[in-house]
């Protein structure tokens, strides 16, 4: 599907109009978005517009890493959404130049959706500066940006529920949720680094055609995926630290569960040893004519097993 946004030269806008029939000089600057696009949608990003073809390649060979490429008059964008559900990232594809831009992204994404609305909202009053492509393309990735949040929102609430119940779980289960959620604080790192490295890009680039004022915008979705990025590694901090303390507590059970079997182990040896020699079926053995013999032997290992038990309690073995 192909929809499109066109404004007039004297700042009429048109929505909706075949991409074929659009004349671009008739028109101040156009929004042609690419959703789920068809291959023979497709191939009018070299028919109509000409695109450079490795461009145009990396639009059909997903998953790139966010990066931005300058071929002549355009500026060719590779950003990253993020799948709320799975943590994923999707690309989306950015062709700007200075009267139209072209997105390209093979999901239907709310925020793309979001971003459509916004521009034909604010044609006409884009913060202090004129609306344009730049500004297309700005609140394309603002909205991209500000769909991070909740999903490491979320995380971060996993990871709190998962401090305060840290007792009322097994180790196995609690490292396995750690774990988990290491593993998912890691895919998002993997998609908010690179579009942190590639918005450093843009505010510092001379190649991107803007200006002081709409750098101000673009270097505050910096300093989002800034924020964003510290706390990603101020919540894996956490998690290694909460990896220790499970590995730290497991040790100590561990060992606790060990010292109990060495002391049984400990206090049953003589005991052993003693019933052991009078299992020997030797014919000489007084003790066995004793009247009292077997009596006599039980309390002998009773007061032994019990002298070696306060012996390692007064030894502080039981600590």
């Amino acid at each position: 599907m192909i929809r499109t946004l066109a404004v007039t030269h004297t700042g009429e806008v048109l929505t909706d109009i075949p991409l074929q029939d659009i004349r671009r000089e008739d028109y101040a600057w156009i929004w042609a978005d690419f959703a789920t696009p068809t291959v023979d949608e497709t191939l009018l990003l070299d028919h109509y517009f000409h695109f450079h073809p490795l461009a145009i390649e990396d639009c059909m060979h997903v998953l790139q890493r966010p990066k931005l490429d300058h071929y002549e008059e355009v500026q060719f964008f590779v950003l990253h959404a993020l799948n709320e559900e799975t943590l994923d990232a999707e690309e989306i594809d950015l062709f700007l130049s200075a009267n139209y831009l072209v997105s390209y992204h093979h999901q239907e994404k709310t925020e793309m959706n979001e971003a459509w609305e916004q521009v034909k909202r604010e044609i006409h009053s884009r913060k202090g500066w004129s609306g344009g492509p730049m500004a297309a393309a700005y609140t394309v990735m603002d909205k991209l940006v500000d769909k991070y949040f909740p999903c490491l929102y979320s995380l971060e609430d996993e990871l709190a529920d998962l401090e305060s119940s840290g007792g009322s779980e097994s180790v196995e289960d609690l490292m396995s949720q750690v774990f988990g959620l290491r593993g998912r604080l890691l895919k998002m790192r993997r998609t908010i680094v690179p579009m942190r490295d590639l918005m450093y890009r843009i505010v510092n680039s001379q190649h991107v055609q803007s200006n002081g004022e709409e750098r101000i915008y673009f270097g505050d979705i910096y300093d989002h995926l800034l924020k964003l990025s510290d706390m990603i590694e101020a919540d894996r901090e956490m998690t290694a630290d909460l990896r220790d303390s499970y590995i730290s507590l497991n040790s100590n059970r561990m060992n606790s569960i060990m010292k109990t079997l060495t002391v049984i182990t400990t206090v049953f040896m003589p005991l052993t040893l003693i019933a052991g020699i009078y299992g020997m079926n030797f014919v000489v053995m007084p003790e066995l004519e004793w009247k009292y013999g077997y009596f006599g032997v039980l309390l002998f290992m009773l007061v032994v097993g019990v002298g070696m038990f306060r012996w390692f309690r007064r030894s502080g073995w039981f600590k």
